[in-house]
């Protein structure tokens, strides 16, 4: 009996054994096929700039190949119209009412922060503003789900030697800029590598520095202290596929914050000479010893570059995903933080960058009309994304968490102000949306808008005292021209109810609104 007992025993331990190896297998068999996912984030790139979008000057075949492989978003919106509001949206699920960065903050009270020279000897006066330590993020989520996550590019959210750096907020890579005025030269003197500073092999030329003044602006000759060794772009992306390279055998997040097109406007010489070539000679962009960016001697050509160039590294990228085998399995998704620039040489009407929503300035970068904060979004997922499809699906930045949460079988309590868009992409079940999108952005004298199905409201210089909300229906009035408000005060009430709901006091006086604070209901005094 005694023996009986010790076989059953045996036979029961063998059981739970082989019983929690299965759950083990099948826990680690979820983790590879999980897909990896690289999310790339243009900088500044308007949403007519890609073929795929209209656009009929610059070349862009590689994004072109993700959109026939995949989906194209049509009303996909960024989290603001400029670049630290709309990454920090993106990467903690926070629309502009709820998030703790609401604006660009270069933190002034540190000191001479825009002194490039200053900031050299001291790295203390780098970055921005810091979002609080408790803050949770989208590579916090998926190292949950045993991702490996890198950021390459652009942070922009937190200055070094605080708890606001990429790698205390969720991301075991980092290599590019810290800082975002960093980011104002192509040629910078260092990046940064996980926590430390990464020196390149290019002399300290500031950002913002002019021609010399016997320089004549015609002159190739006169731009060539601007062409320095060691091109950030090639860098970010060489240990973007490094990472990528250490981490296949396993689910990998990338975040690659691309600093381009951002100006200035610096770009390859081959791809320059390709452009000079396809437009012809053009006016160059300048002037002496220190102004608006850099100078430039072929500004149309060298924008047309930098999106080019750009978008032959996302071939180079395919075609290693593809030779890995790796491809079919990967969701890509390609976007911009905002909408196009009018400053530092570009030419936005040139390229009617910002498409079908005009490119009149103050109505672009900067601003909650359509221009500043409708973005193109691609996403590639052969494995389960129909190819060459297209969808009118109303989104933001602050939806891509908790879809990517759920691409992943990420388990999380943690609330976003988002709706996944995964029904969408795979058109397994009825997709769910937003009743309105919420924007709340401090900078540029202060701007509230909603999206609310065919309506879309906005109430911009509220800190200059503004009352005036304007109202446009979008199905009849894309480019936004004619205010509709008087015609629909039910509108003005729901306006006024959706920011108390959604608005909270920022964590941080620099994003404060102070009309927010005492919204009320009322149509008239």
């Amino acid at each position: 009996m005694g023996h009986l007992r010790k076989f059953i025993v045996v036979n029961w331990i063998f059981l739970l054994i082989g019983c929690q190896e299965n759950i083990i297998s099948k826990q680690e068999q979820a983790k590879n096929n999980a897909p990896n996912i690289i999310y790339i984030l243009a900088d500044d790139l308007g949403y007519g700039d890609l073929a795929v979008y209209g656009q009929t000057k610059i070349e862009t075949p590689n994004i072109d190949a993700l959109a026939k492989d995949g989906m194209v978003f049509t009303q996909h919106y960024s989290g603001a119209p400029v670049c630290a509001p709309a990454r920090a949206s993106l990467l903690t699920g926070k629309h502009g009412g709820h998030a703790s960065i609401r604006g660009n903050d270069e933190w002034n009270e540190r000191g001479d922060v825009w002194n490039y020279l200053e900031t050299l000897k001291d790295s203390t006066l780098e970055g921005q503003r810091a979002m609080p330590e408790n803050t949770t993020t989208i590579p916090h989520l998926l190292k949950t789900a045993g991702y490996n996550t890198a950021i390459v590019g652009k942070w922009g959210l937190g200055a070094p030697h605080t708890n606001s750096i990429p790698t205390k907020m969720g991301f075991d890579y980092f290599f590019g800029y810290n800082c975002q005025r960093q980011a104002h030269t192509y040629t910078p003197v260092h990046l940064y590598e996980n926590e430390n500073r990464f020196y390149l092999k290019n002399d300290t030329i500031p950002p913002h520095s002019g021609l010399k003044k016997e320089s004549s602006p015609y002159s190739d000759s006169s731009y060539v202290r601007f062409f320095q060794p060691d091109y950030s772009p090639s860098l970010i992306f060489d240990k973007m596929l490094g990472f990528i390279k250490e981490n296949k055998g396993k689910p990998f997040f990338v975040y690659w914050a691309s600093p381009i097109p951002h100006v200035p406007l610096q770009a390859p010489k081959y791809w320059i000479d390709h452009y000079v070539k396809k437009f012809g000679d053009e006016n160059p962009y300048f002037f002496e010893e220190k102004g608006n960016y850099f100078p430039v001697r072929y500004p149309h050509a060298t924008y047309a570059s930098m999106v080019s160039y750009l978008d032959e590294n996302i071939g180079k990228l395919v075609d290693y995903l593809k030779r890995e085998g790796l491809y079919d399995n990967t969701l890509i998704v390609f976007t911009s933080d905002n909408g196009p620039a009018s400053n530092g040489g570009t030419d936005t009407p040139w390229f009617n960058s910002a498409g079908p929503f005009g490119n009149t300035n103050k109505r672009i970068k900067g601003f909650t009309y359509e221009g500043g904060i409708r973005v193109p979004m691609i996403v590639s997922w052969p494995a389960k994304v129909k190819g060459g499809t297209k969808s009118n699906h109303i989104s933001a930045f602050y939806d891509v968490l908790p879809t990517l949460n759920e691409i992943a079988g990420v388990r999380t309590t943690y609330k976003s102000d988002g709706i996944s868009f995964y029904n969408t992409l795979t058109s397994t079940d009825k997709q769910k949306n937003h009743k309105y999108l919420y924007w709340e952005f401090a900078g540029y004298d202060g701007q509230v808008a909603i999206r609310m199905g065919k309506w879309k409201m906005i109430w911009k210089n509220i800190k200059r005292g503004n009352r005036d909300v304007e109202l446009y229906n979008l199905d009849v009035d894309i480019r936004e021209q004619k205010n509709i408000i008087h015609e629909h005060p039910e509108l003005l009430i729901e306006f006024h109810r959706i920011i108390k709901v959604e608005h909270r006091t920022p964590e941080n006086e620099s994003f404060l609104i102070p009309a927010l604070e005492k919204i009320h209901y009322k149509t008239k005094e």
